[in-house]
């Protein structure tokens, strides 16, 4: 059975991957248009966001817990749009 891991530690990894998205290398030949480049940020994306989406429906999330989940779900989104759509 996989370890429960707490909030707290969901909320700092998500973080994490959304820089790691951020930080993700451009391709030199294709550039931000490769298929494989938009597949691998748009993956640590959608990881980051797995790993904090119940937590707002769990009875022991706190108010400032469930505020740090949607500065999350805004940070993944312009993450996005500055990466992927300039």
């Amino acid at each position: 059975m996989a370890r429960m891991i707490p909030a707290i530690e969901r909320v700092r990894r998500a973080r994490l991957l959304i820089q790691k998205a951020r930080d993700f290398p451009v391709p030199a030949d294709t550039g931000r248009y490769d298929l494989s480049y938009i597949a691998g940020v748009k993956d640590l994306l959608r990881q980051a966001i797995d790993l904090i989406k119940f937590i707002p429906n769990s009875p022991s999330a706190t108010p400032e817990l469930k505020s740090e989940v949607a500065e999350i779900y805004k940070e993944a989104e312009q993450a996005e749009k500055e990466i992927l759509h300039r």
